[in-house]
């Protein structure tokens, strides 16, 4: 499907983007382009991979001419931009609108305008049931992707979008954070140890956005099943797998915005949603605003959904959650050298 085909990731020189670059440079795609407005990480991958696959542009998404240049030629947009921690976007509720829901707006309008085939759209379990600013724009972002999708002539350009929970190890997530007071000698930092969050791995998260890209239809929103843990259950995975199991915890109790469990598919898009297996598929509601016109999920069907969360899932155990942590290559790493790292530590 990529073969000789241009790629552009927004907000490449994340996590996501570089995870993606990992599974293509190697492929016969003919070009893959990384844009953002970091220039320093830009050039820090452009040293790093040193492949003339990989062009970089430097860009926001707030600025429509600067999303619109570079999407030219292009065929296919992975959209992974987006302000991304909860706390900041708390403070900050109108920057995570300029570039969670303009910012969207601008990419999808000008992928329409320059015919690029296909956009996945990357969401956020937040965006269920949102009581936090990052979570309300991105659900405000999965509004805005549906509503382009409407009217668009789906021969020239396909828009959709997937939704996942937490991709462990990511930048700015807590596993980092915690492997780095670990290494330092500060106590795990915990807001709620009965808190829950779905866990899945950076190879997951390019997995579903490919399922969504080869199976997408105009509107579509797709979620792949995962389990979820505790976070005193991730921390005692982490202790007991960097050799120290009795690290000191310290709770500090919930931050701006944060929820006890999260939710990746309401019960309303339960009650509607297809089971493919690994994954769920929450299709569009294609109605315009004639009501007239008969739309009936069935109300059985609604009354048995439930919603899918952090709390009904496949809940992992300490033993699970340290297989899981294995699947990451730097914690296999560290997991190599635990003996040098614990004798450091204990120093």
């Amino acid at each position: 499907m990529f073969k000789n085909k241009v790629l552009l990731i927004t907000g490449g020189t994340g996590s996501f983007g570089n995870a993606v670059l990992k599974r293509f440079l190697d492929s016969d795609i003919a070009e893959i382009r990384i844009f953002s407005r970091d220039e320093k990480k830009q050039d820090d991958m452009r040293k790093k991979y040193a492949n003339s696959k990989l062009k970089f542009y430097i860009g926001d998404v707030r600025d429509y001419r600067s999303v619109l240049n570079s999407t030219r030629g292009v065929d296919f947009i992975f959209h992974a931009a987006a302000l991304k921690q909860v706390p900041s976007c708390e403070f900050h509720p109108m920057q995570a609108v300029n570039t969670n829901v303009l910012g969207t707006e601008n990419v999808l309008e000008a992928a329409i305008q320059n015919e690029v085939k296909r956009v996945i759209c990357l969401s956020t379990d937040k965006a269920v049931y949102p009581i936090n600013a990052m979570g309300i724009s991105k659900a405000m972002m999965e509004k805005v992707m549906v509503a382009k999708s409407r009217n668009i002539d789906e021969r020239k350009t396909v828009i959709c979008g997937t939704r996942y929970g937490n991709v462990m190890a990511s930048r700015g997530s807590v596993i980092p954070l915690f492997i780095e007071q670990i290494r330092v000698g500060k106590p795990l930092s915990i807001t709620d140890p009965h808190m829950t969050r779905f866990m899945m791995t950076l190879a997951d998260a390019v997995d579903l956005v490919l399922y969504a890209f080869e199976h997408g239809s105009n509107g579509d929103i797709f979620v792949q099943k995962a389990p979820a843990a505790t976070i005193e259950t991730l921390a005692k995975a982490l202790r007991e797998l960097m050799g120290l199991p009795d690290h000191p915890i310290n709770i500090i109790g919930t931050r701006h915005g944060e929820k006890l469990f999260e939710v990746l598919l309401s019960r309303e898009e339960m009650a509607c949603a297809e089971d493919l297996g690994d994954y769920f598929r929450v299709p569009p509601d294609l109605r315009d605003l004639n009501y007239e016109k008969f739309f009936d999920i069935g109300e059985e069907r609604i009354s048995r959904a439930e919603d899918y969360n952090s709390h009904n899932t496949v809940r992992l155990d300490v033993d699970g959650m340290k297989q899981l942590l294995l699947k990451l290559e730097f914690m296999q790493a560290i997991v190599r050298g635990e003996n040098v790292i614990s004798a450091n530590l204990r120093r």
